[in-house]
């Protein structure tokens, strides 16, 4: 499919993945299945029960394992050679260095994949990125989708039918950030669906983090949480055979 020359590329590349959960787990999977050579692999969070009906490395067996060492378990698994450097941390102004932090080697990131859920954590990682000048892709909101067909990528401010992108963008333009960046997004509406779709932060398992806002869980399909991580990453793959 790529040829001696587009699997050397892909090699030789550094991809950062920042969120190890429904959709960066998927993406990792290709990622790795395709030959990428170096991963940083980036999550604060563990394995919990409500994970399961989604996240990759979710099983009964290791519920209260953190992410990340499970990723490094998986890709090690699928390719020994690749090098994975896991960060387990919450990603914000202060963590921003070693999120985006060249390799000891001076190596900077090829590619960087934002799979982030939270809006703050996400708005910091992307005005970063956008100041740094990495070629980075964005997942906005996976969750309440049904209709796999509707999957796309494209400029932030191109998206919508996603109210955790128009926040984004009203952010960003805030800060004076372009919000000319490529997502992964859905075309999809979700005002539609039922109120018991999404379950209120008082009830909500997701609201562990030390740090952050409360917020609302959001139910979701395996299917479609997959795929938008399963296009970021073809999305990443293609931009890497691409270079020079």
């Amino acid at each position: 499919m790529v040829g001696q020359a587009g699997l050397r590329r892909l090699q030789e590349a550094f991809v950062v993945v920042v969120g190890l959960g429904a959709v960066g787990s998927y993406a990792v999977e290709a990622l790795a299945r395709s030959g990428v050579g170096r991963l940083r692999l980036i999550d604060y969070d563990e394995v919990r029960p409500s994970n399961i009906n989604r996240q990759l490395y979710a099983l009964w067996n290791t519920v209260g394992r953190k992410k990340c060492d499970l990723a490094v378990e998986r890709v090690a698994a699928i390719n020994p050679q690749c090098r994975v450097e896991p960060l387990d941390l919450f990603v914000h102004t202060d963590t921003m260095p070693r999120v985006l932090a060249a390799t000891s080697e001076g190596r900077q990131p090829d590619f960087v994949l934002d799979a982030i859920d939270s809006l703050n954590p996400k708005l910091e990682l992307v005005t970063a990125l956008t100041a740094s000048g990495l070629p980075f892709l964005s997942s906005m909101g996976a969750a309440l989708r049904t209709d796999p067909t509707l999957v796309r990528i494209g400029p932030l401010h191109a998206v919508t039918h996603c109210p955790l992108a128009a926040i984004l963008r009203k952010s960003l333009r805030r800060r004076d950030v372009s919000i000319d960046f490529d997502c992964v997004y859905s075309t999809e509406p979700v005002r539609h669906l039922r109120r018991d779709a999404v379950l209120p932060p008082e009830l909500s398992e997701d609201n562990f983090y030390p740090q952050g806002r409360k917020r609302s869980s959001l139910g979701s399909f395996p299917t479609l949480t997959g795929i938008f991580g399963l296009t970021a990453a073809n999305h990443v793959l293609l931009k890497l055979l691409q270079r020079k």
